[in-house]
């Protein structure tokens, strides 16, 4: 896709938002079966159910997804998608690109091993590794562009208001 195209497939959509802001407002939703003979549960993902279980190391086998993975790899989804649209917007060239998120949690926190350890990542780490002739300043404009268009990105950033309940 080039950035006319792009651009003719947005520019309604977005005078649409403009027009009817509340229009804008796009639901999220997942869901998770919990298995009734083994730690884990099965999570309907787009076109496939991924089951997820205990890490290793905190006593599951290992052939499980874990749920930090599962997070950084929707960071990397939606960073790369967005990195994509806007190269593509801005008429950047990629003869190739990866995105690459790490973190780390301890799993004393978790298995409450000890109370002051966090529970959770503590720090994510993205990284965009970008092929392209393209000028080194435009490249990081690029990337801090895709940064803040990136749903997940900014939702890591300035976390939403979390809840829980049991119905």
């Amino acid at each position: 896709m080039d950035a006319e195209t792009l651009r003719a497939l947005q520019t309604p959509i977005k005078q649409a938002y403009r027009d009817h802001p509340e229009t804008a407002r796009i639901p999220a939703r997942a869901e998770a079966v919990l298995s009734l003979t083994d730690i884990a549960c099965a999570v309907p993902v787009w076109h496939a159910t991924t089951t997820a279980g205990l890490h290793k190391a905190a006593g599951g086998s290992g052939e499980l997804a874990c749920s930090a993975d599962m997070l950084l790899e929707a960071l990397v989804a939606c960073a790369g998608v967005t990195l994509r649209a806007v190269a593509t917007a801005m008429g950047i060239e990629l003869r190739g690109a990866k995105v690459i998120a790490e973190g780390h949690w301890d799993a004393r926190g978790t298995l409450g091993v000890d109370r002051a350890a966090p529970i959770g990542l503590t720090g994510i780490a993205l990284r965009f590794e970008l092929d392209s002739d393209a000028d080194p300043a435009k490249l990081d404009r690029l990337v801090s562009t895709a940064e803040r268009y990136c749903v997940i990105y900014q939702t890591l950033k300035s976390p939403p208001a979390l809840s829980a309940a049991r119905v």
